[in-house]
């Protein structure tokens, strides 16, 4: 590996994951590559310092974060064309998943800079192994917007998707964005909420949208830390029945679009018969 690494030096940027929480987790190639490179560009240089400092590496570093990646990116990669090796890493896990470093990675590989990934920890691959929720196919959506107004339609947008939906999210914003899912996708939908995954206080815990909420609000210790919060798809319909999932899609559909076209939609994303649909829209839309 040694020899390996002193090949590949000149030109090299590398993506480094490091540990969520357990700093046993890095791998030792991650160790030999932080130690042998250049220079570190960390999103917090205070942070990776004592991850450094637990394995005697005294690299220099350099902080690339969401204020500055895009300023200081060319300048990075004019050090990179010049023979420099750079480490790019995130306060956890591994980095562009939902951390800086895209505009890094993009520049230097337009320029015909060689990236290496060195894999390791993230706590979206971290939930999903332990979440008991399907895994075959998923989607990541990251942080949500902040805002309550963009956070419910987004999670509207998502309804329909039959796919495991992986969110990250914040200790001060948990208790909103559960009680905005619980609208968006029903009380009764099955999720997960994985929280300081890999450290002390590791909770991963399964049950309803609503028991979940109500969880986490009865205990102010379930609101501390960094969260991954895990949601069951739609399951697919038997025959051509509605199901609550489908019928709710099917009512905020129709309150921006005319029957037909609310119940085509609700077909092409629930897989659900396009005129089963359209006569329960038919229903809905007849005053009571």
């Amino acid at each position: 590996m040694a020899e390996s690494l002193q090949a590949d030096r000149t030109g090299t940027l590398y993506v480094v994951a490091t540990p969520i929480g357990n700093l046993a987790d890095i791998s030792a190639r991650a160790i030999e590559v932080l130690g042998a490179v250049d220079r570190i560009v960390a999103e917090d240089t205070r942070h990776s310092r004592k991850l450094l400092q637990h394995y005697a590496l005294q690299t220099p570093m350099t902080a690339l974060h969401e204020h500055n990646e895009r300023e200081l990116a060319p300048q990075l990669v004019e050090q990179l064309l010049q023979g420099a090796s750079l480490a790019v890493i995130s306060d956890a896990g591994t980095p562009l998943i939902s951390d800086p470093g895209y505009t890094l990675v993009r520049l230097a590989r337009a320029a015909g800079v060689r990236v290496i990934p060195v894999p390791g920890p993230s706590a979206l691959t971290c939930a999903l192994s332990g979440s008991g929720l399907p895994t075959d196919r998923f989607v990541f959506e990251g942080f949500l917007p902040a805002k309550r107004t963009a956070r419910r339609h987004r999670l509207q947008q998502l309804a329909g998707e039959s796919r495991t939906l992986v969110f990250y999210e914040s200790s001060h914003r948990i208790l909103a964005a559960l009680q905005d899912m619980q609208a968006a996708f029903g009380a009764g939908r099955r999720a997960v909420i994985a929280r300081e995954l890999t450290k002390q206080f590791e909770t991963i815990r399964g049950d309803t949208l609503a028991a979940l909420r109500q969880w986490v609000a009865a205990d102010p210790d379930q609101q501390k830390g960094e969260f991954v919060v895990l949601v069951q798809g739609v399951e697919a319909p038997e025959g051509d029945t509605v199901t609550a999932d489908a019928e709710q899609l099917l009512r905020w559909l129709l309150e921006e679009l005319p029957i037909k076209k609310a119940a085509k939609l609700a077909a092409r994303i629930t897989g659900i018969n396009k005129r089963t649909l359209y006569d329960r829209a038919l229903q809905l839309k007849q005053p009571d």
